[in-house]
């Protein structure tokens, strides 16, 4: 599916759009960018657009090498359609060799063989992250039988493409084929695309993504990475039909470009069985659709980044910015606990119009890290961007629960029973806009019908153990998965009415105040590695990066503006319900209301990693001054 079919066109650019919440209307602009692109300066030759002018850029460059021999390898991410680009390239470049590293993979069978301990049989959701590397898909001898045709090829141009062309050539021009997750995932759906060397094209997308999610991506991202630094071209085949090759340099100068920077990735948009209205009208999505449940606005591991050569858009994924450049974008402090993950995600879940979402929990994090591979677990918090009239949200066991009596009551539910009888169980809350239910792991919950959720949670997504999902069915008219075994296993029983009350909701401390503008703490709870600030601001109000990656949403007012104290970028405006990333490196920046908001009231919500503890000034002083009066194990953090 191309980008713009995921959201249709009847687009009013400029206009105003209206939407309920709280019994009563309010019109938000229809300004909502869902195609942000970071413009690269200087840039108008770095990218053409179609096979014909990639062959003649590719042929320049084999001229401009003056070499009697030269190798072309395009080495591709899974998802790509390689046979799609060893034709069109080996038609326009009439090669004296035409290689496909598919060919050296192992029988479809000895991959399943290789994949299957990290996928189990039964679970259509989850499995373990895999260490596999790509090495490992490839049979040797076959392997080492198209690099012999390589080698004994001595003269014209040798085209080797696929999945691993590389462990076939080195190469004198390596050309990466990437491909974003999000386009990908469509490819599953339309039975496009199967798993790397796996002929299971058939099967659900479900599956497929399963696969790639604890497999393929794996595999593919280690062989990546090192890979970045030395990409001659890039090749967009996100869109089949335009595809685009843009100079490797031009991609880093564009990646180092944005993390000096505010920038904001491209949001994706799906439906859900409980999905709402409010993100067609406010996002100005496709009028037709039968809803919208989902918005993933900062989700690097799946978004794409739009990188803007003169007028070409170029797309690559996202992970290519946290893998290239993960100090500067994370932070020191940031990069150090988290490597080159992106550990904030920001997201929206519509119900406005719509249904609960399914009553889940999240793993502890020895759960997740015993069961699944992951290092970190899904704690998050639900912050309300608006809110109708009956909004509430589940939160927390109902104080003096019978746990026994609950777990009985949930498999009931599953196997046929009577419906699960949710308001005997968990605490249901009423929420307004700009209310904030902090949801460490462990803990019950689900946002009711008739809200409009920005959800703020650490990055392991799909990590969500239902329990109950009010007999509904899934969009393809199946039940969806239900993990009673695994949620019931992390359910924290203690987390109940009393104590949900005083440590989960509407956590709000004043932080400081200036001209204009007035600082809160919001969330989350102390288990969370996440600290949320909320700013209410009708002038510029400072904020700075303190060395860690920053996430921000404008949460109130049209537009806003952000800026930097010695014009270190050019002003980045924001729009209502935009989030926006602001990299370590930025520093210190600021934000004021902006357009039809300046002078009104603007408010925005803040993430960021909490910083681990420091000793006290005292400590320090001492340390640094009488060394011999420490104890030799200690350090400061």
């Amino acid at each position: 599916m191309l980008l713009a079919d995921c959201f249709g066109q009847d687009r009013t650019p400029g206009g105003l759009v209206t939407a309920k919440g709280n019994g009563s209307d309010r019109r938000f602009p229809g300004n909502y960018d869902k195609f942000p692109v970071v413009n690269v300066p200087d840039s108008a030759d770095a990218c053409v657009v179609g096979w014909d002018a990639i062959a003649e850029r590719l042929r320049q460059e084999i001229a401009l090498r003056g070499s009697r021999r030269t190798v072309l390898v395009v080495e591709c991410y899974p998802g790509v359609d390689t046979e799609d680009v060893l034709c069109r390239l080996q038609r326009r470049l009439a090669p004296a060799l035409a290689l496909s590293a598919a060919e050296a993979l192992l029988p479809p069978d000895r991959i399943e063989t290789l994949a299957e301990p990290f996928l189990g049989s039964d679970d259509p959701v989850f499995g373990f992250l895999s260490g596999l590397t790509l090495p490992q898909f490839f049979d040797e001898r076959n392997l080492r039988h198209l690099q012999s045709r390589c080698a004994g090829t001595s003269e014209g141009v040798i085209l080797v493409v696929g999945v691993g062309a590389r462990l076939v050539a080195a190469g004198d021009i390596l050309i990466y084929a990437d491909l974003a997750r999000w386009e990908a995932q469509n490819r599953f759906r339309r039975h496009q695309t199967g798993s790397l060397g796996a002929e299971n094209r058939h099967l659900s997308s479900g599956l497929l993504y399963k696969r790639a999610y604890f497999v393929d991506w794996r595999v593919a991202d280690r062989w990546k990475r090192p890979l970045i630094a030395k990409w001659d071209f890039v090749l967009d085949t996100n869109k089949p039909a335009e595809p685009k090759l843009a100079k490797g340099e031009a991609v880093r100068q564009g990646l180092r470009l944005a993390v000096t920077r505010p920038f904001r990735v491209v949001p994706f948009f799906d439906p859900a069985p409980w999905g709402g209205q409010w993100m067609k009208e406010v996002c100005d999505l496709q009028r037709s659709a039968l809803n919208f449940g989902w918005c993933f606005d900062c989700v690097p591991e799946e978004n794409s980044l739009l990188l803007g050569f003169g007028d070409v858009r170029f797309e690559i994924p996202a992970l290519d910015l946290v893998f290239y450049q993960p100090r500067a974008l994370l932070g020191e402090e940031v990069h150090a606990r988290f490597g080159d993950e992106f550990p904030i995600r920001f997201d929206f879940l519509d119900t406005m119009g719509g249904g609960n979402l399914s009553f889940q929990v999240h793993p502890l994090t020895e759960y997740i890290q015993h069961h699944f591979g992951m290092h970190y677990t899904q704690d998050e918090s639900y912050y309300l961007l608006d809110a109708g009239p009956g909004a509430s949200v589940y939160l927390g066991l109902r104080q003096g629960v019978d746990a026994a009596a609950m777990v009985r009551e949930l498999e009931r539910a599953q196997t046929g029973g009577p419906p699960f009888p949710v308001d005997q169980y968990a605490n249901r809350w009423p929420a307004k806009k700009h209310d904030h239910f902090l949801i460490p792991a462990g803990t019950v919950h689900c946002s009711g019908a008739n809200s409009m959720v920005l959800e703020i949670s650490a990055t392991p997504y799909i990590f969500t153990f239902k329990l109950w999902d009010w007999g509904r069915l899934g969009l393809d008219g199946k039940p969806r998965p239900i993990h009673l075994e695994h949620g019931t296993a992390n359910i924290q029983w203690d987390r109940a009415t009393r104590w949900v009350k005083k440590n989960l909701i509407n956590r709000v401390v004043h932080v400081g105040s200036g001209d204009g503008w007035r600082e809160e703490h919001t969330g989350l709870h102390e288990r969370e590695f996440i600290d949320v600030r909320r700013h209410w601001f009708s002038k510029a109000v400072p904020h700075d990066t303190l060395g860690g990656v920053n996430v921000l949403n404008l949460v109130e007012g049209e537009q806003a503006l952000i800026t930097n104290p010695e014009d270190a970028f050019e002003p980045f405006t924001i729009h209502y319900a935009e989030t926006v990333i602001v990299p370590a490196n930025v520093g210190a920046y600021a934000i004021e209301p902006a357009g039809a908001a300046r002078g009104r009231p603007c408010a925005t919500v803040k993430a960021f990693v909490r910083r681990q503890a420091r000793p006290a000034p005292a400590f320090r002083r001492l340390k640094e001054s009488q060394p011999e009066r420490m104890p030799a194990d200690l350090s400061l953090a």
